[in-house]
């Protein structure tokens, strides 16, 4: 039985706590350094992605021992590095000539969509809680999950963020900040937007208190809100949903599922979340699909690039649905990993009802991994 989670319970992240991590992801999209501080052990971060050869001068400059910077890899590419004990999720790499690596080139270790005429020489380790810390600020980023670290002075670092303007988080608020952004979601707007098979529909957006992105509420109709509400939970896809792309079935399951809750008579709520690519972003995945023109099928292409299979989060889609007076749903889906996290987040699935369209040809391997590899129910 699926423990469900409170929405009652008081969070542990404060409102400033989760207004610093959404300024360390800006910081961290423009290659500024961040400081990570977890336990007793501090660490300085710049995501590699944006890393310049001044932003790698900065990072010797406060580390406690320069030789000691390491770039923290994704299982995979760390295996493709030559390191064949990589067994955790993320690795450390530190290279043997440490102070003759530019950022050019660990960008380079770090992309596996980038050639290397030979691998680095380095040694290896595992990564600590806040490295591990640094990779989830990066990936909340949507960036390629991959930074460059130094251990840095933990009993000097306030000191140090406060005399160079820098931002100094805790290794829990980073990883918690997900959940608690989602808890602090708010009605933000609500308009009448009539729409194609459907014209009575209102669209209502909600914001999380840290002024990150908005996820939507696409209500057709007048559900009741004492029966179960039929409801598709979908992931924003701009290459499907916008500009037509036959590489997935995601613009057929929006345009569908609103025609059909509009067809049904009783109403319906499609809630349109903001996790383009299974969590990780337009760019990447864009990246997963360029894995994919050189064989890899969508999961394993995310896990190529360094991210789960699936990012996805789902209490957004919970708190938004107890906000608007609903506990009980129908849901539009072939994932029985949506169900799942409804459930997980307390709100009842009372139905499954299938949701399925039929291969273009472009999308069928797409369509078999979904079946065969996350157990879609097609």
């Amino acid at each position: 039985m699926t423990t469900s989670k409170s929405f009652s319970a008081d969070t542990e992240i404060s409102t400033t706590e989760l207004i610093s991590v959404s300024r360390a992801v800006a910081d961290l999209r423009r290659g500024e350094m961040i400081l990570i501080r977890s336990e007793k052990t501090a660490i300085a971060a710049i995501a590699t992605e944006p890393l310049s050869d001044h932003g790698l001068a900065r990072l010797r400059a406060i580390a406690v021992n320069a030789r000691d910077i390491a770039l923290i890899l994704p299982r995979v590419r760390a295996r493709a590095l030559g390191y064949v004990d990589a067994s955790n999720g993320f690795c450390a790499l530190q290279p043997a000539h440490a102070d003759q690596v530019d950022g050019t080139t660990f960008g380079i270790w770090a992309n596996p969509l980038l050639d290397m005429v030979e691998a680095p020489s380095a040694s290896w380790r595992q990564t600590d809680a806040g490295e591990d810390a640094a990779i989830r600020l990066a990936k909340l980023a949507r960036l390629l999950p991959a930074i460059v670290a130094v251990p840095v002075d933990a009993d000097r670092v306030a000191e140090f963020a406060t005399a160079e303007n820098l931002l100094l988080l805790e290794a829990g608020i980073i990883n918690g900040y997900e959940d608690a952004a989602a808890g602090s979601l708010r009605q933000v707007s609500d308009a009448r937007v009539p729409l194609e098979n459907a014209e009575n529909t209102r669209v209502v957006a909600f914001r999380p208190v840290d002024g990150g992105q908005e996820h939507i509420a696409i209500i057709i109709d007048e559900p009741a809100a004492d029966e179960p509400v039929l409801v598709r939970l979908h992931s924003e896809c701009f290459t499907g949903d916008l500009i037509g792309s036959l590489r997935c079935d995601c613009g057929p399951q929006l345009r569908g599922a609103i025609a059909e809750i509009s067809a049904g008579g009783k109403g319906g709520i499609v809630l349109y979340l903001r996790q383009e690519g299974r969590g990780i972003g337009l760019v990447n995945k864009l990246r997963a699909y360029a894995l994919q023109d050189r064989g890899f099928d969508t999961l394993d292409a995310n896990e190529e690039l360094g991210f789960d299979a699936d990012e996805r989060v789902y209490r957004p889609a919970a708190e938004m649905l107890r906000q608007l007076g609903y506990s009980t749903v129908r849901i539009l889906t072939n994932n029985p990993e949506k169900l799942r996290g409804l459930e997980n987040w307390g709100v009842r699935v009372s139905e499954r009802v299938p949701h399925k369209f039929p291969s273009n040809g472009h999308n069928a391997f797409y369509l078999k991994t979904k079946k065969d590899r996350a157990g879609h129910l097609f």
